[in-house]
């Protein structure tokens, strides 16, 4: 079909395209690691509008949703929005190049009692719908390389954006998303679920109640053993996802570990990042799975090079010095972590499974009742005052329908969302930054700020704001 060869040209591009920002100019080691002006868009432009730090917008009594991606992410979105109606939200408009992707989301809402206009077919089709004046929040939930792009252009057109992860993919997207909610006035949030884990809260909690004390270093990650949904034919649409891992090597999916470390270390509210140093092993898994494959399978001849290594290692270095090691792998047999180790002068926890040790209480992980009785004091209150909610929505254990309550419940209230355009670009950053250090054997790169000077400020957290 025509509108799928616009398709593979559009992502095509898209990969291609990418390219050009990651790399840096020849001669651009220097004694200390990379010259940060090599880095085409590190510095970005001047600023176009005021900040939008602790943006307010009118309150909006029932918010008005339109998705683009109705796939694994965006059938998901479709439900988790669709339970508001119609006291917080309403779903209008559903979109996907797939007709029968965009059928199934109205057919999700139908169920639910609403009614919602499909937009499919064309390349484009997302615009036409983005374009409504009866819209409030579009809701992105495509391939990785369609974010910014649909991102701006709903900006543009007057709406508030949420995009899912990772919200951009280069230094020049990153700006792009910072500007034009800069210029626009708009809301624009990466759509991090752990962020709102019933674990990832309570840590929080408990380091703004001075449980850790000083803190000093952290280890995040994302462990997924992603390598037969990769080569799935029924998968990732077009292989879009296989074809980053072909395309690049460092760390391409940051932000599910490190976005709770994050804001656990007040990252641009009084710390941020300084650099990163980056290196990947070698590369074996996917090719040895891709040698295995079937011989009609559209990747059973492939004979090219594999960019990204098996496992990459980063580590990020604060301006209070504090340091997080951070960790990608999606294609080894290892099992699913995100780590989620956070370290102070009193306490210690580690994930994965979820443990923790005191200061005062020996050189040991507490017994059962001890750490249970840290969990019951500091749980976060959101997971008890949504709990009948959680257990009817669902989503990754809750958080995912946290996620979507709290995007709509700050626009229903008319207060900053929990997270900005700020803080997804410094957590996206970290993808184009790791792939200059590993191509620069492992040079120090540093961070650019895309607060312009904000980032010391403290504020609070919405999410640690009362309900």
């Amino acid at each position: 079909m025509k509108s799928d060869q616009k398709r593979r040209s559009f992502l095509k591009k898209g990969l291609l395209g990418g390219l050009g920002f990651y790399g840096v100019s020849s001669g651009a080691d220097s004694a200390g690691g990379v010259e940060y002006d090599a880095i085409p868009g590190f510095a970005g432009s001047a600023a176009k509008g005021k900040s939008v730090i602790d943006l307010k917008v009118d309150p909006i009594k029932q918010v008005k949703v339109a998705l683009i991606g109705i796939g694994s992410r965006g059938t998901g979105h479709v439900s988790q929005f669709a339970s508001l109606f119609p006291d917080k939200a309403a779903v209008v408009a559903v979109c996907d190049i797939q007709k029968e992707r965009a059928e199934k989301g109205v057919s999700i809402l139908e169920k639910k009692g609403q009614k919602a206009t499909p937009y499919f077919g064309k390349i484009d089709s997302w615009k036409e719908m983005v374009k409504r004046d009866d819209i409030d929040l579009v809701v992105i939930a495509t391939p990785w390389r369609d974010h910014v792009p649909m991102a701006v252009y709903a900006m543009q057109q007057g709406k508030h954006v949420v995009i899912e992860v990772p919200a951009a993919m280069t230094l020049a997207e990153c700006w792009q998303l910072v500007d034009t909610a800069e210029e626009t006035q708009r809301n624009c949030m990466m759509m991090e679920n752990v962020c709102y884990g019933d674990e990832e809260l309570w840590l929080l909690n408990m380091v703004q109640n001075n449980v850790f004390g000083t803190l000093t270093y952290a280890e995040a990650a994302y462990i997924h053993n992603l390598a037969d949904a990769l080569l799935d034919k029924n998968g990732y649409y077009e292989f879009w996802r296989l074809k980053e891992n072909i395309a690049h090597d460092g760390n391409l999916y940051p932000m599910h570990g490190l976005g709770p470390v994050a804001q656990y270390l007040d990252i641009l509210r009084g710390d941020r990042f300084e650099q990163i140093v980056s290196m990947s092993s070698l590369e074996a898994s996917l090719s040895e799975k891709i040698k295995g494959l079937p011989g009609d399978h559209p990747y059973a001849s492939f004979k090219g090079k594999i960019n990204h290594g098996d496992m990459n290692t980063s580590l990020i270095k604060t301006n209070k010095g504090r340091m997080i090691t951070l960790k990608h792998d999606v294609v080894t047999p290892r099992p699913y972590d995100r780590i989620n180790a956070l370290a102070g002068t009193h306490a210690f926890h580690q994930g994965y499974p979820s443990r923790l040790s005191l200061l005062d209480k020996g050189h040991d992980f507490l017994k059962e009742a001890d750490y249970n009785e840290y969990k019951s004091k500091y749980k976060h209150p959101i997971w008890d005052k949504l709990k009948k909610e959680i257990e009817l929505n669902g989503g990754h254990g809750g958080m995912d329908f946290v996620l979507v309550y709290r995007i709509i419940d700050c626009l229903n209230k008319g207060v900053p969302m929990d997270m900005d355009v700020y803080d997804a670009a410094t957590w996206c950053s970290v993808i184009p930054l790791s792939e200059v250090s590993v191509s620069k054997g492992s040079s120090a790169v540093k961070f650019p700020d895309f607060t312009r000077g904000r980032w010391n400020e403290k504020r609070a957290l919405g999410i640690m704001k009362p309900l």
